[in-house]
């Protein structure tokens, strides 16, 4: 067997034996490297802004739609109370018309015949802080709200009178009577 061997041929490898070679060879590649970071870099800042600038538009359009949200939570907030004006207006004249069964608003220095004619209920005088003076069938009587009244006219019969509330103006008073009317 002949041995075979390139004399004078280079090898492509040669090229890097010198020491100015590798020198040039080495700072190319870190020129190169430091090429491909830098470009990586700037490419990458790009792609960000990109996605930047549509996050912006949806946080706007986000703002614009919670504004209107907003304003029309408000518009209904302001149409609800309106309407519980109304209501309450509407309750209240229903209740002058109809008031509920005997039920009454006795006035200051006022008296009502109840109770089928058995009772007379009068307010003395204009309510306290904490009670009413209560005139039922001539007989004074202070009364707190909430305070339950049992009153005889006669043998037969037994009313039962209720001081549900009081203020200034008025005192709401439920009474009732059970046993024969009288003729």
């Amino acid at each position: 067997m002949s041995d075979r061997t390139n004399i004078g041929v280079k090898s492509r490898w040669s090229v890097f034996t010198t020491t100015e070679a590798r020198y040039v060879a080495i700072v190319a590649c870190v020129v190169t490297i430091v090429g491909i970071l830098v470009g990586g870099h700037l490419y990458g800042r790009y792609l960000a802004s990109l996605d930047l600038g549509g996050r912006d538009n949806a946080i706007e359009q986000l703002r614009a739609e919670s504004q209107a949200q907003k304003r029309k939570i408000d518009e209904q907030s302001a149409q609800l109370t309106a309407m519980q004006v109304k209501l309450n207006n509407v309750q209240s004249q229903l209740e002058s018309i109809m008031p509920s069964a005997n039920t009454y608003n006795v006035n200051p220095n006022q008296t009502l015949i109840v109770g089928d004619g058995r009772l007379a209920i009068g307010m003395i005088g204009s309510p306290g802080n904490d009670s009413v003076m209560l005139a039922i069938n001539g007989k004074q009587q202070a009364a707190m709200a909430g305070e339950v009244i049992n009153v005889a006219p006669d043998p037969s019969t037994s009313c039962r009178v209720t001081l549900q509330s009081f203020d200034v103006f008025k005192a709401v008073i439920v009474a009732s009577c059970g046993g024969a009317k009288p003729q």
